[in-house]
């Protein structure tokens, strides 16, 4: 069985600094007719459920805080049986939403074993201090979260983010790896990364 990478989109909503709009997230589900992990299991845990169907679940891993992307995470976990880890920068995030802690951290250079293959956690700050990307070099694969979009850089008008540090994250992290890579992203459409790397100029003068 070869690993793969499956997507569930959800609908929810994301709030922070007393605004509230409506999402669409892509929930990422990597691994093989056996065992999987699940990144971002976003809003609607029955439909994260269905899809993870009978398969083991090693581990529920989040690519930072924001409140659409871990809401329904302990649920999630739970409901996986599977622990919930996510990256300590942004435990402020976790602890707005949750009163428990999360079963475990995710750290810069930390892999994940699944199905054969490793995701591979690169901090990229920026959207926010703890913003993490997951790196599956086996199947040409980045889980961008909230980092990188088709477009630029993920939003960083609002607390605790930061654009020049995002487009450091991006310049020196992302845009480093083989063109070809697929980018998943957090929301919305994929891209790749020689799709995005010649726009870099473009975002530093857009300054957002």
């Amino acid at each position: 069985m070869t690993a793969r990478v499956e997507r569930v989109v959800t609908s929810g909503t994301f709030s922070l600094d007393g605004g509230t709009w409506d999402v669409d997230n892509n929930v990422w589900i990597v691994g093989d007719d056996t065992e999987v992990i699940v990144i971002d299991p976003a809003h609607d845990v029955a439909a994260v459920a269905a899809a993870v169907g009978s398969r083991s679940v090693k581990s529920v891993l989040l690519t930072h805080g924001h409140d659409d992307h871990i809401r329904a995470a302990r649920e999630a976990a739970t409901a996986l049986n599977a622990p919930v880890l996510l990256p300590p920068a942004d435990r402020m995030l976790w602890d707005a939403v949750h009163s428990d802690a999360p079963d475990g951290e995710v750290n810069d250079g930390d892999e994940f074993g699944v199905a054969g293959v490793a995701l591979l956690a690169i901090a990229t700050p920026g959207h926010t201090p703890g913003s993490t990307v997951y790196y599956i070099p086996e199947l040409n694969v980045c889980l961008s979260g909230d980092t990188l979009f088709s477009g630029g850089p993920g939003a960083t008008g609002r607390s605790y983010s930061d654009f020049d540090t995002i487009v450091a994250s991006i310049k020196d992290k992302l845009l480093t790896l083989p063109a070809q890579t697929r980018v998943l992203t957090g929301h919305g459409d994929e891209t790749s990364i020689g799709a995005e790397a010649p726009h870099l100029q473009e975002w530093i003068d857009r300054g957002r």
